[in-house]
């Protein structure tokens, strides 16, 4: 619906859907948005738009209403569309949008398993590569490795602290930070078959075992991704960036030769200039490039990869690095605009109404694999994509591990499931099914139909918005429609038995298909019944 109207009008169409469904299908209010450009009356222009469709196979009315213009699809549109839809199940909600995205996402640190904040990050960002590639999107997942600086070198002495401790029975004094956890274990003990125990008492080999360690880690990183269904198409070294640092420093300089300079033995970054709240350092006094020096490097190299458009997804306290960065791109000769970076708050997790405990096992954090054992994959993705990114999440495990209506993902899985159900026990055969005609439904069953053939539009929508949460929520809504659909209309052994579990299968198809752009598998079957008051 969108696409179309857009190419009608030549620019992108705000739709919105009336609550009184009696104005329509779609709704939108370009006409205020032309008013300024046309020097009408929005009430003009609506009017005048509303003319000019004429007599169309995909409108039954276009009408002008106090400057909004309403739309309401045909019968034989949507019925033709819910036929298409079933054939082409495949192709379904897509689009063939063409551009080159750089998607780069999660990055943590390869010094520890991943933990409940990180999942966050990573759950948003694999929705926006889903929706992205169902769009048709040319769009690359990448996982940037930290694996340059203070952080890795703490790798190499935890592992040794903790050798020397747990293996080695020696008393050892701890520094105020380092790692802890029980993964330390298994990489303590890999590192003994790759070098002999001696390399936990040796300092000058701490490096060397922090960068041997690190591939060990992102073997965990990335095994705990792939059990959410996550996974990257390229990964960027931190570590083999710096060595192009030169050659991009002189390129910022090229470009504005106010852009670098020194002072107090330190190479800064002029970022105030383009916005940032001070300038940077970005080489040491003992000439060693700092972090940022790394981000500007990798940044140079995305844009010199030639993409249409890069997006970053970064916690939420890397709010003040977006300005820096910015900066950078553009004394590199590069349009900032194509960069958007998306911010990941903080989650807060609660057990039954109480903080849930940090693992022992995991040293000071709450694992991400601790919670996708207690509550599931599925669940888990649901929730971290079912809120505003930007903003704080606090949930609770016990609501997600219930099996009734008040689990939203069990809610949903089991419309579907019911679905399945549903066309078990009928006798009539796929194509008798699917030669039923969906012309005059009742009003129920034509609001269903509508629902379920509206994910083409939530989809577009929250990719483009960067809102994924909007997939969950229609989710949510059309699982409702199917469950009160159900218990108000008896389907088996009427009249309309065919066309009925026809619509059903259009339910089905968009429950499916959203549930696989969340990384989740739809289900066929499932034992507990969804409370009827639901």
């Amino acid at each position: 619906m969108s696409s179309l109207l857009r190419e009608k009008f030549g620019r992108d169409v705000i739709l919105e859907k009336p609550k009184d469904r009696s104005f329509g299908h779609f709704a939108t209010p370009i006409a205020f948005s032309l008013a300024k450009e046309l020097r009408k009356s929005p009430i003009i222009i609506a009017e005048e738009l509303a003319s000019s469709f004429g007599d169309n196979e995909v409108f039954s009315c276009v009408e002008p209403v106090k400057g909004y213009l309403n739309f309401r699809l045909s019968e034989n549109f949507l019925n033709e569309y819910a036929l298409w839809a079933l054939e082409n199940q495949k192709d379904f909600a897509k689009q063939e949008k063409k551009e080159k995205i750089l998607l780069e996402f999660v990055s943590a640190n390869p010094t520890g398993p991943l933990h409940i904040g990180h999942a966050r990050g990573a759950v948003y960002g694999d929705t926006l590569y889903r929706l992205a590639k169902h769009l048709g999107f040319d769009i690359t997942a990448e996982y940037y490795v930290n694996d340059a600086g203070n952080q890795i070198d703490l790798l190499g002495l935890s592992i040794a602290l903790y050798a020397r401790e747990n293996i080695l029975g020696e008393n050892v004094e701890y520094p105020e930070s380092y790692y802890r956890g029980e993964y330390l274990e298994g990489l303590a003990n890999g590192a003994i078959e790759n070098f002999g125990k001696e390399i936990f008492n040796d300092e000058s080999r701490y490096k060397e075992l922090a960068l041997w360690a690190k591939d060990g880690v992102m073997e965990i990183i990335t095994k705990d991704l792939g059990n959410l269904n996550i996974f990257f198409d390229t990964f960027v070294n931190e570590s083999s960036l710096y060595k192009d640092w030169d050659r991009v420093m002189a390129k910022m300089v090229k470009t504005d030769k106010n852009a670098i300079y020194s002072k107090d033995d330190k190479i800064w970054i002029a970022s105030e200039a383009k916005g940032d709240d001070n300038d940077r350092v970005v080489v040491r006094e003992d000439g060693r490039p700092t972090y940022l020096a790394g981000d500007i490097v990798y940044h140079n190299q995305k844009f010199e990869r030639g993409y249409d458009y890069y997006i970053n997804i970064w916690g939420a306290d890397h709010h003040g690095y977006i300005p820096r960065v910015n900066a950078a791109v553009e004394y590199l000769g590069y349009d900032s605009n194509k960069l958007e970076t998306l911010l990941s708050q903080m989650v807060s997790l609660l057990k039954d109404g109480e903080p849930y405990k940090m693992s022992k096992r995991a040293g000071n954090v709450i694992l991400m694999s601790d919670i996708v054992d207690e509550i599931g994959a599925d669940a888990l993705r649901f929730i971290f994509a079912s809120k505003k990114s930007d903003t704080a999440l606090e949930f609770d495990l016990a609501e997600f591990k219930k099996q009734d209506s008040s689990n939203p993902i069990f809610y949903i899985q089991y419309a579907h499931a019911r679905i399945q159900t549903i066309l078990s026990k009928s006798e009539l055969t796929h194509e008798e099914i699917m030669s039923a005609s969906l012309i005059n439904l009742d009003e129920d069953a034509d609001i269903l139909m509508f629902d379920a053939l509206l994910l083409p539009e939530i989809v577009e929508d929250a990719f483009s918005s960067r809102q994924v949460q909007k997939l969950p929520d229609y989710l949510k809504a059309l699982a409702a429609s199917l469950h009160k659909f159900y218990y108000d209309c008896r389907i088996i052994g009427t009249d309309n038995e065919a066309k009925l579990l026809k619509l059903l299968l259009v339910v089905a198809l968009s429950l499916r298909v959203g549930l696989s752009l969340m990384g989740i598998t739809a289900k066929n079957y499932m034992s507990k019944e969804v409370d009827k008051e639901s």
